[in-house]
């Protein structure tokens, strides 16, 4: 009985269960269709709804761009209706420029016409007025003939002899009178102009001599310089190339040689020695090198310094170094880079006075000397050397002729040559320039001068050049040209005989004559 009722309840169940899902499966579907349905419905209404929106912007749109160009085209129709109407005027101004200028040519071709023809008329006047005058000549040519006696080319002939000996004098006045004037101008002028370059150019005067005092505290340090059995002393000597002389000067000891480097640097090297204690060979060996190091160091830098203070610019290094290495010579007790400077500042005040270019000269009066400080003796004088380590180092060619010619060794070929020559006799002869007091070098020239005056016909004596050179003029009446010739080697030789002087002594003997007439 209980399984029976719990069958059917089951039974019960489970057809109701079949009821629910099949009343899902039918009517659920039906329901979901239908809210897809209005879901769609509603979303094609609002696409339309879009859509006509857009379709009025675009409309919209249309019609404003419709609008524009419209406006645009008028525009442009208006700007073509306006070129269009100048070119029209234009056209007319060019029409109306054609016309007038074809009535020109019209008017100018009568013209031309007019002109030739009464240029035939003149030209056949002219013809007949040539032939007129013509007949004129030839009758009036016969009639001087036979007046004169003479024909027309003997006549032309005695007319131009005339001419040209009147022009030839009148030249010849001119010409002495205008050499005479040029003279007295140019010595003038030349006075001035080294007395003012002189003046305006001043510096200090220095003297050297070939030894160097080197002053010491007292006299136990002579014993540690010259060291056992003397080795320091013949260390010092042959590293730095000099002589030392240790005598009884108190508190000194002398340093000798030729060479003012190699004195400068064994007197610094002594310095050194002295203030640090340690004095033996190898030591003494070390701050030698040292102190040659520096002292070439030194020797650039001033060369440096030179250059700069002078304005001269673009030097190859190594004429740098000899510049600076000048320090350290004397030429007669003349400093050597003092007076390369100060022949420098001549030539840039003289070529400045002249109206030549002041940088070329001041630099060729600095270089002119370079060839006193070589490296190695050349077999040639200094200036000629100078010239060929100028060009060596890539001098401009006047400036090597400048170098060259400064003592007359060479030909010159500038202007600036003579500049040069000029301001190194005077930084050289300037008194106190050179050792010798102003009493003894003026006794010094006078004595050149009378010992040429002694010989029979001379004339005339002059000492030039710091008496370098000594000119001699003799008359041609007394002496001939053989005789001149010995006479130059006879002053020669007395004055190498009686006199002492720096360097060497050029003699020149000038034997001329002159003929002189006054017009009254």
């Amino acid at each position: 009985m209980t399984i029976d009722i719990l069958i059917a309840v089951g039974i019960g169940i489970l057809a109701f269960a079949l009821l629910v899902l099949a009343w899902y499966l039918v009517f659920v579907p039906e329901k979901r269709k239908a809210l897809e349905s209005a879901a769609r419905e509603a979303a094609e209404k609002e696409a339309e709804v879009i859509k006509q929106k857009k379709l009025l912007e675009v409309k919209d749109k249309f019609l404003s761009k419709k609008a524009e160009l419209e406006k645009e085209v008028r525009q442009r129709n208006q700007q073509i209706q306006q070129a269009e109407n100048r070119v029209k005027q234009r056209e007319m101004t060019l029409n109306q420029r054609q016309d007038e200028m074809t009535r020109k040519r019209q008017e100018m071709d009568a013209q031309r016409q007019r002109m030739e023809t009464q240029q035939a008329v003149l030209q056949k006047k002219e013809e007949e007025l040539t032939q007129r005058q013509n007949s004129l000549l030839e009758q009036e040519r016969t009639k001087l003939e036979e007046i004169s006696g003479l024909s027309a080319d003997e006549a032309r002939e005695r007319l131009v002899e005339t001419l040209k000996d009147e022009a030839k004098t009148n030249a010849a006045a001119y010409i002495n009178e205008i050499m005479d004037d040029a003279k007295m101008t140019a010595n003038k002028e030349a006075k001035r102009i080294i007395i003012q370059t002189i003046q305006r150019v001043a510096t200090e005067t220095a003297v050297e001599n070939s030894v160097t005092i080197f002053h010491i505290d007292n006299d136990e340090v002579k014993g540690r310089i010259i060291g056992r059995e003397g080795r320091n002393i013949r260390a010092l000597e042959a590293a730095a190339g000099v002589e030392i002389v240790v005598d009884d000067t108190p508190e000194a000891i002398v340093i000798s040689g030729f060479d003012p480097v190699r004195r400068e640097v064994c007197r610094l090297a002594l310095h050194q020695l002295v203030a640090d204690g340690r004095i033996h060979p190898a030591r003494i060996e070390e701050v030698v090198a040292k102190v040659k190091k520096q002292v070439d160091e030194e020797i650039m830098e001033t060369g440096k310094r030179t250059t700069i203070d002078l304005g001269v610019h673009g030097l190859h290094p190594e004429l740098v170094r000899i510049i600076g290495k000048m320090k350290y010579r004397s030429s007669y007790g003349q400093n050597l880079l003092q007076h390369a400077r100060e022949t420098a500042n001549l030539c840039a005040v003289m070529a400045s006075e002249l109206g030549l270019n002041p940088k070329k000269a001041k630099r060729a009066g600095l270089l002119h000397d370079i060839g006193k400080v070589p490296d190695e003796e050349p077999e040639m004088p200094h200036a000629l050397y100078g010239a060929k380590l100028a060009e060596k180092y890539k001098e401009k060619p006047d400036i090597c002729n400048a170098i060259g010619a400064h003592h007359e060794e060479m030909e010159m070929t500038t202007l600036i040559a003579p500049i040069v020559q000029v301001c190194d006799a005077i930084s050289g002869a300037r008194p106190g320039a050179r050792r010798e007091i102003v009493e003894a070098y003026i006794k010094r020239l006078k004595d050149l001068e009378n010992i040429a005056m002694s010989y029979p016909g001379v004339v005339k004596t002059y000492a030039i050049q710091a008496g370098r050179e000594l000119r001699v003029i003799v008359g041609a009446d007394k002496i001939d040209d053989k005789q001149t010739e010995l006479l130059s080697s006879e002053i020669a030789t007395k004055i190498q005989n009686e006199m002492t002087y720096p360097g060497q002594v050029k003699i020149t003997v000038i034997r001329e004559t002159r003929s002189v007439a006054f017009a009254k």
